[in-house]
C-alpha cells in the first residue's frame, strides 16, 4: 500500500520516543500567556487540541478520556449536587457532568481564558453548548487561589490539567499542600478525580507519585485506567475519597445507578467497563509500591 504524503505532527513522550499524526490542516496556532495552543485536523482522529506539543483530546476518541475521567466519581457519589472543575477547557467535562440530573451547580476554574474561548469556537462537538447551561459558572483565575479564598464546599472536584512541567500552568496543582486544600473544600463524603499520567512502564513515576501524594490527604486512593487511542497509551487516572470506594461498586450496581439517573448516551462507561478500569496490572501495582516520593510545593514533580 502506498503511503500518502502528509504534513506530520510529532508528539514526544520522551526525548527519544514519539508518535506521529498525519495532518490534513493546521486550523489554529498561537501562544497564550500560559501555553502554546494548536488545533489541528488529522486524517485518523479528526480535530485535535494540542497544548505545549501534547494532544489533549481528539474528535474521534475524546469520549473515552472524558467518560473515564468523569463518570466513575459521578456514579460513585450517591447524589452529586455541587461540582468543581479545575481546567477542562474543551467543555467536554461539563458535558459529562451535566448528564446527571442531581447536579445543581458547576464551578469551572481555568487559568487560560484564551484556550477556553478557542475551544468554544473550534470544538463545538466537545462542549455541545455546555458553557451556556445556567448551572455552570466559569472563572478565569488560578484554581489554588480560588480554593484558598472560597467558602464553597463541593461534592466532587475534578482536575483536568496538563502534565506538571516546570514552565507550565499546572505543576503546583499536584502537591500535598494543594491536595490538602482540595480536601478542605470537599464535603465529608467528597471525591476528587484527575488524570494522572501514563501507564507506560518507563513513565510510571508520575502516576505512582501522584497516588502517594493523594494518600496524604485521603483515606481512599484508587488508580484506574483506559487506553486512549490518540495518546497511543494506556492512560492513568486517580480517584480519591473521604468515604466512598469505587472497588465496592459491582457491575450491576453501576448499571443500576446509570439507569436510575436516566443516562442513556454513554458510549464507553458502564458497569463492566468500571470493573475493568479499576483492575490494575501487576507492574503498575509494583511500581506504586516501590515509588516513595511525596510531591510538595518545594519538591514538585516535573515531567518531560
Amino acid at each position: 500500500m502506498s503511503v500518502p504524503t502528509w504534513k506530520w505532527f510529532i508528539e514526544y513522550t520522551h526525548p527519544t520516543q514519539a508518535h506521529m499524526h498525519g495532518v490534513e490542516r493546521f486550523v489554529f496556532s498561537s501562544k497564550t500567556k500560559y501555553q502554546v495552543v494548536e488545533i489541528i485536523d488529522t486524517e485518523f482522529y479528526g480535530r485535535c487540541l494540542v497544548l505545549d506539543g501534547k494532544i489533549q483530546s481528539s474528535e474521534h476518541d475524546e469520549y473515552i478520556y472524558h467518560e473515564t475521567l468523569i463518570q466513575p466519581a459521578m456514579i460513585l457519589h450517591p447524589e452529586p449536587k455541587s461540582v468543581m472543575i479545575i481546567g477542562g477547557g474543551e467543555g467536554a467535562v461539563l458535558r459529562e457532568i451535566l448528564r446527571h440530573p442531581s447536579v445543581e451547580q458547576i464551578v469551572m476554574v481555568d487559568i487560560d481564558r484564551e484556550v477556553v474561548e478557542l475551544c468554544k469556537e473550534y470544538l463545538p462537538s466537545w462542549h455541545q453548548g455546555s458553557f451556556n447551561d445556567p448551572k455552570v459558572k466559569v472563572l478565569y483565575m488560578d484554581a489554588r487561589k480560588y480554593l484558598q479564598k472560597t467558602d464553597d464546599v463541593f461534592d466532587i472536584i475534578y482536575m483536568d490539567l496538563t502534565e506538571p512541567i516546570d514552565d507550565g500552568p499546572s505543576y503546583l496543582l499536584f502537591t500535598k499542600q494543594f491536595y490538602q486544600l482540595v480536601s478542605d473544600r470537599l464535603a465529608d463524603d467528597g471525591i476528587i478525580a484527575l488524570q494522572a499520567g501514563s501507564f507506560n512502564p518507563r513513565l510510571l513515576e508520575c502516576h505512582a507519585a501522584v497516588c502517594n501524594t493523594l494518600a496524604t490527604s485521603f483515606p481512599v486512593v484508587r488508580s484506574y485506567h483506559s487506553f486512549i487511542p490518540s495518546y497511543d497509551a494506556v492512560w492513568g487516572f486517580a480517584l480519591a475519597s473521604k468515604v466512598h470506594d469505587p472497588l465496592e461498586l459491582s457491575i450491576s450496581e453501576v448499571d443500576k445507578r446509570i439507569t436510575a439517573r436516566g443516562i442513556e448516551e454513554l458510549k464507553y462507561y458502564d458497569g463492566e467497563t468500571h470493573q475493568t478500569m479499576f483492575s490494575i496490572p501487576k507492574d503498575v501495582r509494583t511500581a506504586k509500591e516501590k515509588e516513595k516520593r511525596i510531591i510538595a510545593d518545594d519538591r514538585p514533580l516535573i515531567t518531560y
